[in-house]
């Protein structure tokens, strides 16, 4: 999908915007705070823009978002940013949305059939998770104050709330992903085919 080196820049702008928004799109839309837990886009842009702009700028519009907060603007979840973030036990899936990115970029990029983009999907989903959840976890152990009795296991309990809908997102971001492909054929290697 990405055609030029100013493309790319553009398309990477686009991702990281669209980033901020998702990380606080219950600020904007509030009824999608489910059972005191809101829920945040910001996994499956992250993977859109694997599937959509290839490994290379799918990285680099992630990694665009995280020095945007970093340097200072309020573009992550609850409107927070600052280098301060760099000690946070969240920051893991803010670095992790780097490596998801690049990941469903590297698996999707000449095999664009639905089922590996569902495929690249989910399992950019559970890196995401992975990445996040042992990050967090190594925080609280080792710099952050844990709660009483935090445990590895209770790390992964706290992620069961997001997990059903981040599952049904990574499906979502296939179809999204298979229908732009299909606007865009240039971008594709193989057909890609979806579900009618």
């Amino acid at each position: 999908m990405v055609k030029s080196q100013v493309h790319g820049m553009v398309l990477a702008s686009l991702f990281a915007a669209l980033m901020a928004i998702g990380a606080n799109i219950t600020s904007i839309v509030p009824i999608l705070v489910v059972g005191n837990v809101p829920i945040t886009l910001q996994t499956v842009v992250c993977v859109i823009a694997g599937l959509l702009l290839g490994k290379k700028w799918g990285a680099i519009a992630m990694t665009v978002y995280m020095l945007i907060g970093l340097a200072g603007m309020p573009v992550f979840a609850g409107w927070g940013g600052g280098l301060g973030t760099l000690i946070s036990p969240t920051f893991g899936f803010i670095l992790s949305y780097i490596v998801v990115a690049w990941f469903v970029g590297l698996l999707t990029e000449k095999h664009k059939s639905f089922a590996m983009l569902v495929t690249a999907s989910l399992l950019g989903t559970a890196l995401n998770y992975f990445l996040g959840t042992n990050w967090m976890y190594m925080a609280y152990k080792l710099w952050f104050n844990a709660p009483e009795g935090f445990t590895y296991t209770m790390a992964w309990v706290w992620m069961l709330p997001p997990a059903p809908k981040d599952i049904i997102l990574s499906f979502v971001a296939a179809v999204v992903g298979a229908k732009m492909l299909q606007v865009f054929p240039q971008a594709q290697v193989a057909k890609t085919r979806i579900p009618a």
